[in-house]
């Protein structure tokens, strides 16, 4: 609601989108049921690539009138990458676990800077604040994901933990000197970020007690700031 009239017709279907992703693997216990549910917007997205009729529903037919091919593409890898949240294993590795953030939050955030009108020589500034937005979230949702039996850390180490808030804000910071003269209305999404880092940075055990996000005054505040 912070981002111009003009961008809600891209931002509201595009998240509506992502939250229909996100909570698949959470509906069902099945582990069947969830992928079928991940499936159904692959199918869905592969229908948009290939210029088909997209399948009536009330997020798939406005997600097709608002991306492009090339943010599908970049949506299909999203949910490819939701596969990981309906299963309990860990993450395999440093590698997965970073893939796993820039397919989520980097995706996202990419397919939603393509229709907005960002160009391709972006793309990867804009994969590294999707990124780096993702970790500040995933932090947050710790204490939710363990509850759910899931293993969400790749160590709990507070050094380990710190010493990815500062990589990601390092990455934020840089990305963002890069794409702040865009001014696309996509990247008030990720203004947050920092400020769920920092807290991180100066205190890791926040991630395991949950509190580690800001208070619903600063977020407004990150927001009207810009």
């Amino acid at each position: 609601m912070a981002a111009p009239l003009s961008a809600r017709r891209v931002l509201f279907p595009t998240f509506a989108f992502n939250l229909e992703v996100a909570r698949a693997p959470m509906v069902t216990q099945e582990a069947m049921i969830a992928e079928m549910r991940l499936q159904w917007w692959r199918d869905a997205l592969d229908e948009i690539v290939k210029g088909q009729e997209v399948r009536a529903h009330e997020v798939a037919t406005l997600l097709a009138q608002a991306i492009s091919t090339q943010g599908a593409e970049a949506l299909d890898r999203l949910v490819a990458a939701r596969r990981w949240d309906i299963y309990r294993d860990p993450f395999e590795d440093e590698v997965h676990f970073d893939g796993y953030l820039r397919a989520t939050g980097g995706a996202l955030l990419w397919a939603q800077a393509l229709a907005l009108g960002v160009d391709n020589e972006h793309e990867e500034n804009v994969l590294a604040l999707g990124e780096a937005s993702a970790l500040a979230r995933f932090f947050v949702a710790v204490p939710g994901l363990k509850a759910l039996g899931k293993t969400p850390l790749l160590t709990p180490d507070p050094d380990w933990i710190a010493g990815k808030a500062q990589r990601a804000l390092a990455i934020y910071a840089k990305a963002l000197v890069e794409l702040k003269p865009l001014r696309c209305p996509a990247f008030l999404d990720t203004v947050t970020a920092p400020l769920v880092l920092k807290r991180i940075l100066k205190a890791p055990e926040r991630v395991s007690d949950g509190s580690c996000d800001i208070s619903p005054f600063r977020k407004r505040w990150a927001l009207l700031r810009g």
